[in-house]
C-alpha cells in the first residue's frame, strides 16, 4: 500500500542494517507518521503490548521479528534458554490475537535441533521473512476471494455503490499488506466498482476513525466515519450492503473474536438480512477450541484507553485529554465473540465458506 505515493508495508528490516527492524508506529496515525526503530526482543515485547503496532497477522510478523532479535542478543553458550524466555515474554504481549502465538511456535520447533546462536539467528530471520512474504499473498488472495462478493451485490443494484461497513481497522495497518477486510474493498475499487465504505470509530482507542479512514483516504476510496452505535441505525434504513470485518482469533467451529462492539454489529446485521462477513487467514484460527465464547481468552487492557482520549489541536499538538470524571472507574475489555451462527461466510485465502468447522475444513483438510 501506499502513503504519499510511496509504498510501505507495517514491518520491515531497515536498509543496510540487518539488526534493527522497522515499523509504522500506529498510535500517532492519522496526524503523524512515525517509523520507530525496533533493536531488541523487549522492544519488540513493548510495541507490541502497547499497541504500537496492532492487527493479528501484523502482531504474528512483529512476534517472530521479535524472535530474530532474541536470537541476536542471545549468549552463545545458553542460546536455547534464552530463546525460550524470549518467547514466553513475547507470547504473554497479547493474549487473543492467536496469530502471535501461531507464530512462536512454529519457530520454537524449528529452533530444537539448533546446534548455535548462529544457526538460531539464520533460522528466525527466515522464517520472519518468509511468514511476511506468505502474510502478504494471502491477504491478496483474501481480496480476490472477497471481490466476487462485492462484485455480485454490485450487480444486483449497478446504479449505486456497494455500501460497506467495517468495525475497528483489519486493513494493512493491521496486516504487512492488503489488510483482511480492506483487501476486498480495496480489490473492488482497483477493479473500477464503485464502493463506500461505513468506517466505524471503533472506541476507545479508535482504530477505525483513526487508522481506517487514513488507509481508504490514501488509497482514494470514498468513505464515511460514524459514531459506533449509528451502524444499526443505517441497516434498519438500507444503507449497508454488507458488513466485512476481521479477527484476531477464530475457533474450528467459526466462532469469531475481534475488537469489542463486532459482535453487536452482527447482532444488527442478522436483524436486518445484512450479509456479515469476516475475512482471515488461516494463520488466525484456533484449531484447538470449539467454544469461542467459553475458550477465547479476552484481553482487558487499561482503563486509561477508556477515560482518555488522543487527538490534534488547533495549533497542531498531539494531546491526550480527560474524557470522564477523574474518579470514575472505568472497564475495558478489548475484544468480543461473535457466535458462528451470526456470520454469513468466512474469507479465507483459499475461498469463502460457512462458518461451521465442515465447510471450514474442507478448505483446510489438514486440520481434521
Amino acid at each position: 500500500m501506499k502513503i504519499k505515493g510511496k509504498s510501505y508495508q507495517t514491518i520491515w528490516l531497515k536498509e543496510n542494517d540487518a539488526y534493527t527492524v522497522q515499523i509504522i508506529d500506529q498510535r500517532w496515525l492519522p496526524h503523524q507518521f512515525v517509523i520507530e526503530d525496533i533493536t531488541s526482543s523487549q522492544a519488540m515485547g513493548i510495541a507490541i503490548k502497547d499497541m504500537h503496532l496492532r492487527g493479528a497477522p501484523c502482531i504474528g510478523a512483529a512476534a517472530a521479528y521479535g524472535m530474530y532479535l532474541a536470537a541476536v542478543e542471545a549468549p552463545q553458550d545458553d542460546f536455547q534458554t534464552y530463546l525460550a524466555q524470549r518467547a514466553t515474554y513475547l507470547n504473554q504481549t497479547r493474549p487473543t490475537a492467536v496469530d502471535l502465538s501461531n507464530a512462536i511456535r512454529s519457530i520454537s520447533k524449528k529452533l530444537i535441533a539448533c546446534k548455535s546462536q548462529k544457526e538460531a539467528v539464520a533460522i528466525c530471520l527466515n522464517f520472519a521473512i518468509e511468514a511476511c512474504k506468505e502474510s502478504v499473498e494471502h491477504c491478496r488472495l483474501i481480496g480476490q476471494h472477497g471481490l466476487e462478493i462485492v462484485k455480485s451485490l454490485h450487480a444486483k443494484n449497478p446504479n449505486q455503490p456497494v455500501n460497506i461497513l467495517t468495525h475497528c481497522n483489519a486493513g494493512w495497518m493491521a496486516c504487512v499488506d492488503y489488510g483482511t477486510a480492506t483487501s476486498p474493498i480495496y480489490a473492488a475499487h482497483d477493479a473500477g466498482i464503485p464502493v463506500h465504505v461505513w468506517v466505524d470509530e471503533t472506541r476507545p482507542r479508535n482504530q477505525g476513525a483513526r487508522i481506517t479512514a487514513f488507509e481508504l483516504l490514501e488509497h482514494g476510496v470514498p468513505h464515511t466515519v460514524i459514531p459506533d452505535n449509528v451502524g444499526g441505525h443505517l441497516m434498519q434504513h438500507g444503507m449497508v450492503d454488507m458488513v466485512i470485518v476481521g479477527s484476531d482469533r477464530t475457533t474450528r467451529t467459526g466462532d469469531v473474536a475481534n475488537k469489542i462492539g463486532t459482535y453487536l454489529k452482527a447482532l444488527a446485521a442478522k436483524d436486518n438480512q445484512v450479509p456479515f462477513y469476516v475475512a482471515l487467514p488461516h494463520s488466525s484460527f484456533d484449531w484447538t477450541i470449539r467454544d469461542g465464547v467459553k475458550e477465547i481468552p479476552i484481553e482487558k487492557r487499561g482503563s486509561k484507553e477508556v477515560s482518555y482520549i488522543q487527538g490534534k489541536t488547533k495549533t497542531g499538538e498531539i494531546q491526550e485529554v480527560l474524557l470522564t470524571p477523574e474518579e470514575s472507574p472505568a472497564l475495558n475489555y478489548a475484544f468480543d465473540v461473535t457466535p458462528a451462527h451470526l456470520v454469513t461466510g468466512i474469507i479465507t485465502e483459499r475461498g469463502i465458506c460457512k462458518a461451521n468447522e465442515k465447510d471450514i475444513l474442507e478448505l483446510f483438510p489438514e486440520y481434521i
